[in-house]
């Protein structure tokens, strides 16, 4: 079925709020609906009974799709015009949030001068606002999903984009979630079930979620919330297969399907690689959220159980709101597009990895291909501009807009003596490492500095490094100390205060499965902990190093 005719294109200046066009869409959507009421009861009395749920079934889909497509035009005829002039689209974000502001800066909602704002409103770390914070407005730990028009736009765009690339994807029982939340920045309860998603995300157990996804043979799609979340649920697939099988087989949920349970055991039998294609032939795409921490955990799922599909994020989210849009599912993945639009976005120029105090912003249309900048966000409830502490390089432009790829999150960076191991110069030092460990493939990561967990025992100050693997059952101490050498290799600084002793060799721990899925659910029960989940690759409290402490085995 083909898409209607696109609308014109919006006069950006006289457009209301995102909320009111939405609002004024479905309702001319519930119109149009209204209208057609009469002539669909008339077809309805004139079928069997039997046939109807299948009729029925069938003219939602089609109803959901069209609806899909024309919205989706909708929003990318919005989202071209806005960068086509960034600069203005900028300026009308900024009044939105001066006008939405509630904080000590209030008073500047009369203005949207950049300069005076720059001005007025002083850059913080996402550590000081949340402190300063005392509700946690800015980085906000019990949303489970974002709003705002970025949100939105990510959604529907994305859906259209999974579409376009996989039409058989939004087929009736195409998709299924198998995490409580959804890969979706913004929900649309009202669309996602007749687009085909064989379960709804919501308030259910991730066990009874992948049940119903295990049920459901000809899935195209699979879902989670992250990719971190995605590697739980196959971990605790191949560690609890059986059980699932006899649920499945017995018919807990719905009718028992002994055919199905005698699939997955012989499936989990041929080991892990590959094991998504052998339980859903069909299946094309993985769809995840990509955050923060979640590169390793696609790599690992792409060499292993989701071998020979495709991943598919629809945009990067920060625990300060959706930030960037994928447009481009056909592309590499980890491109992103910075919309102009709410939130309010600048960048911070990086200058040779560390940032200058006294360096000034960028507005979207001046940010220059090739270079580093640092993402701050305006949140317009309490006018704070924070440094989100992601990094971003520029690769490309979409009309007046940067298109970026993440690099690292400064907030993750080691450093015992000084030295500032950022967080992508270590994962290539741990990545080359594991490369020289026969048979490894790594997992998941945390690193602790020493002083953390009081291990220096009178000895230099070191980094305690946790990884999970797959392959290999015990380090050997040749296998350890190359970490540490691939450390000196990335890093002259860090290998300047080995050479003097001042910086002790980094000492590796290989912990037990589950170990990871055990700190993301002691992650998830911190009261500050943002929605997406980032996956930290250093951590700074004691009681979250401490689970992964207790788990070692090498």
């Amino acid at each position: 079925m083909g898409c209607p005719p696109r609308p014109p294109v919006p006069n950006l200046g006289s457009l209301p709020p995102p909320r009111s066009c939405l609002e004024m869409l479905l309702l001319l959507l519930l119109l149009l609906f209204l209208l057609l009421l009469p002539p669909l009861a008339v077809l309805w009395q004139q079928r069997p009974q039997d046939a109807r749920l299948s009729w029925l079934a069938s003219l939602q889909h089609r109803v959901a799709a069209a609806t899909l497509c024309w919205v989706a035009a909708w929003q990318r005829r919005r989202l071209e015009q806005s960068t086509l002039h960034a600069d203005q689209s900028q300026q009308q974000a900024l009044r939105w949030c001066l006008q939405g502001g509630r904080g000590p800066h209030s008073p500047l909602r009369g203005t949207t001068d950049i300069s005076t704002f720059r001005n007025h409103l002083p850059l913080t770390k996402a550590s000081q606002a949340q402190e300063e914070e005392s509700e946690g407005k800015l980085l906000p730990s019990t949303s489970t999903q974002y709003y705002g028009e970025a949100s939105l736009q990510a959604t529907l765009l994305g859906l259209a984009a999974l579409n376009k690339a996989y039409p058989e994807v939004l087929a009736p029982g195409g998709t299924a979630c198998v995490t409580p939340m959804s890969p979706w920045p913004r929900p649309l309860p009202w669309l996602r079930p007749a687009l085909g998603q064989a379960s709804a995300p919501g308030a259910k157990h991730p066990e009874a979620l992948l049940l119903k996804a295990l049920r459901a043979p000809g899935l195209r799609a699979l879902e989670a919330a992250t990719a971190a979340e995605l590697l739980d649920v196959f971990s605790g697939l191949e560690a609890d297969g059986e059980e699932l099988a006899e649920a499945i087989a017995a018919g807990n949920p719905g009718a028992p399907l002994p055919r199905r349970a005698a699939e997955l055991r012989e499936a989990l039998e041929q080991g892990p690689r590959g094991l998504a294609l052998r339980l859903w032939p069909k299946l094309q795409v993985v769809v995840t959220l990509d955050a923060g921490g979640q590169a390793e955990a696609v790599a690992a799922l792409g060499a292993l159980w989701c071998q020979g599909l495709a991943f598919f994020s629809p945009a990067y989210a920060t625990s300060g709101g959706v930030v960037g849009l994928n447009l481009w599912p056909e592309q590499p993945p980890g491109l992103y597009l910075l919309p102009p639009g709410a939130p309010f976005i600048e960048l911070l120029p990086v200058k040779e990895g560390a940032q200058e105090e006294a360096a000034s912003t960028v507005l979207l249309a001046e940010a220059q291909k090739g270079k580093e900048y640092e993402l701050v966000l305006t949140d317009h409830t309490s006018l704070t501009r924070c440094c989100l502490g992601d990094v971003v390089q520029v690769v490309g432009a979409h009309n007046q807009c940067p298109v970026v790829r993440f690099v690292r999150r400064m907030g993750q960076a080691l450093s015992v003596r000084g030295e500032d191991i950022q967080e992508d110069m270590f994962s290539e030092a741990l990545g080359r490492a594991v490369g020289q460990w026969p048979g490894a493939k790594l997992l998941d990561h945390s690193c602790v500095e020493s002083s953390i967990l009081d291990s220096s025992e009178g000895s230099a100050p070191h980094y305690e490094v946790f990884v999970a693997l797959r392959g290999l059952r015990n380090l050997s101490e040749e296998n350890r100390d190359k970490l540490d050498h691939c450390l000196q290799e990335v890093s002259p600084r860090y290998k300047s205060l080995r050479f003097w002793g001042s910086v002790g060799a980094a000492r590796v721990h290989l912990v037990g499965q589950g170990a990871f899925g055990e700190l993301r659910a002691a992650l998830a029960a911190c009261r500050s902990s943002p929605f997406p989940p980032e996956m930290p690759r250093v951590l700074r409290h004691r009681h979250l190093a401490q689970c992964l402490q207790r788990r070692v085995v090498s």
